[in-house]
């Protein structure tokens, strides 16, 4: 196989070459443990600081709002049930939606057997949470509402300042799964304005297995990991100290890159343009606007989407069905399902996801191999007819 087309971005980006070099000190030469007092140590303590500095400053947020977690799922994870468990004595509801990540689902499903109660809102053809159904699910139990910023799947963009609005004139938290979005558009807390946001580090050219989570000073919750005083009280466990410089430097990165070209959206809009130009009976998900640039999701009728993914492989594209974190499943995604799409249609969908590193003669080569790998396909199956 030759050169391999990366186009799963949504799933996991590559960490750039200045992330690692920022790192790779941080595992063998200042490889000391932050809480302990001598300089080697201080010096860890201080590059820890100096990152959550350069994170909060990416998003608009101070440095003590930001608490530095393993990842995207943990902060959702942290501030789902943090919420929860701090004011369950007072109140019990939690209202979210049915195309959330797992993370922030299956918490909220978690917290119905601990004797809460969820609000799974419904969203339309296009992916977009019902505003009327939010506003009529609210009541006097309420305690956090929970919608992502963008949807991993369709990439469709969420009216989250108008969700924020509605929140807090009830007195309500609003927590925001942010892990699609920081690093690609402009996310800045006080413009959304809400409560808690998640991010993720390698969404956006970051290392795996760190991430933080933004709390608005004067948020209460309880810790998610007990231990030590770590991360104020807020998280303990030894810091992820290389990983925790790798995503300051992502932040200091994606804050000198955001909105400076549109290549990714042209790039998309290239594919897109050429697939449905080339491919009969192909149908586009997600808002044909509001959406993230990089984010391109299709169904095709009558081609199994498992099966396009094995063709493109063989081709050296990587994609994905839906999304990467529901991989190997024969359930229909439950994102599509919720748009109202029958089960048959979801099942012939494909996400293609861009990065700042592909090129105009990638999406040429898609362009190029990927109707006939459809052709194909189409020639097998018992429902095509032409």
């Amino acid at each position: 196989m030759g050169k391999i087309i990366y186009l799963d971005h949504n799933a996991t980006t590559p960490t750039a070459q200045k992330v690692l070099e920022e790192m790779l000190p941080y595992f063998n030469t200042h490889y000391h443990n932050p809480s302990s007092l001598y300089k080697p140590s201080r010096d860890c303590r201080k590059a820890i600081e100096e990152s959550r500095t350069i994170v909060a400053s990416l998003i608009g947020a101070e440095p003590r709002e930001i608490i530095f977690t393993a990842g995207g799922t943990e902060a959702d994870n942290f501030a789902i049930k943090g919420i929860a468990f701090a004011n369950k004595s007072r109140k019990n509801h939690i209202i979210t939606s049915k195309i959330e990540h797992h993370a922030v689902l299956i918490t909220c499903m978690w917290l119905e057997s601990q004797g809460f109660e969820v609000t799974y809102l419904g969203v339309d053809k296009y992916g977009v949470v019902d505003l009327n159904e939010l506003k009529d699910s609210i009541t006097d139990q309420t305690v956090l509402i929970t919608i992502m910023h963008a949807n991993n799947e369709l990439g469709t963009i969420q009216p989250i300042k108008e969700i924020a609005e509605i929140a807090h004139s009830h007195n309500i938290y609003f927590h925001t799964d942010a892990v699609q979005t920081v690093g690609k558009i402009s996310t800045k807390v006080n413009e959304l304005d809400v409560d808690l946001l998640s991010l993720s580090g390698h969404k956006f050219y970051g290392p795996k297995g760190v991430g933080a989570l933004y709390i608005r000073k004067g948020t209460l919750l309880d810790p998610l990991i007990h231990g030590g005083h770590h991360e104020r009280d807020r998280r303990a466990g030894t810091e992820n100290v290389p990983g925790i410089v790798g995503l300051g430097k992502a932040c200091e990165i994606a804050k000198q890159e955001i909105g400076t070209n549109n290549k990714v959206k042209n790039l998309r809009d290239r594919l897109w343009n050429g697939i449905k130009n080339k491919i009969p009976e192909v149908v586009l998900n997600g808002h044909p606007e509001k959406k993230l640039d990089g984010t391109l999701s299709i169904c095709v009728k009558c081609v199994e989407g498992e099966s396009m993914l094995m063709d493109l492989d063989a081709h050296g594209i990587c994609a994905s069905s839906g999304s990467a974190c529901a991989a190997g499943t024969a359930e229909p995604s439950h994102v599509l399902t919720a748009t109202g799409m029958p089960a048959d249609l979801s099942h012939s969908s494909l996400r293609i996801s861009l990065g700042k590193h592909n090129t105009k003669e990638e999406i040429d080569y898609v362009i190029q191999v990927f109707p006939q790998i459809v052709e194909r396909l189409r020639t097998l199956s018992p429902f095509w007819k032409k």
